[in-house]
């Protein structure tokens, strides 16, 4: 049976974590998200762990900072020749990590015994995680 939480206890949490550090949010996320997956499922084969690190693994804080704002340049076509690299960089990077975290969804998926969109909602992951 599902609690639902009190909307001032909700609230509050959410005040709380306005006060966090992007990188203690990122990690509190994860664990939220990992909390969330293990309530939905919560026996885990001896695998799934191991997926979930993949899947919860994110560009560092700076790191889509710095691309957000590459980007920008790039639409007022202001970049300049290093800035382009380093953008194209992050955005291999970028690519890298999310080709890594579907490939882990898709593994646990094969887990579970559902598919790719139903482990994502099951999750709660929308893809992608930057603009």
């Amino acid at each position: 049976m599902e609690q639902n939480i009190p909307p001032s206890s909700s609230t509050q949490m959410m005040q709380a974590a306005e006060q966090l550090s992007p990188e203690e949010l990122d990690h509190f996320a994860d664990e939220v998200v990992a909390l969330r997956a293990r309530r939905k499922a919560p026996v885990l084969t001896k695998d799934e762990p191991a997926l979930f690190a993949v899947i919860n693994q994110s560009l560092p804080e700076a790191d889509r900072e710095r691309l957000t704002e590459l980007g920008e340049k790039r639409v007022d076509e202001t970049l300049t020749p290093g800035e382009h690299q380093e953008l194209l960089t992050l955005q291999q990077r970028l690519e890298t990590l999310h080709a890594a975290r579907m490939k882990a969804l898709a593994q646990l998926a094969e887990l579970r015994g559902v598919t790719l969109t139903m482990v994502m909602e099951q999750l709660g992951i929308q893809f992608p995680d930057h603009p």
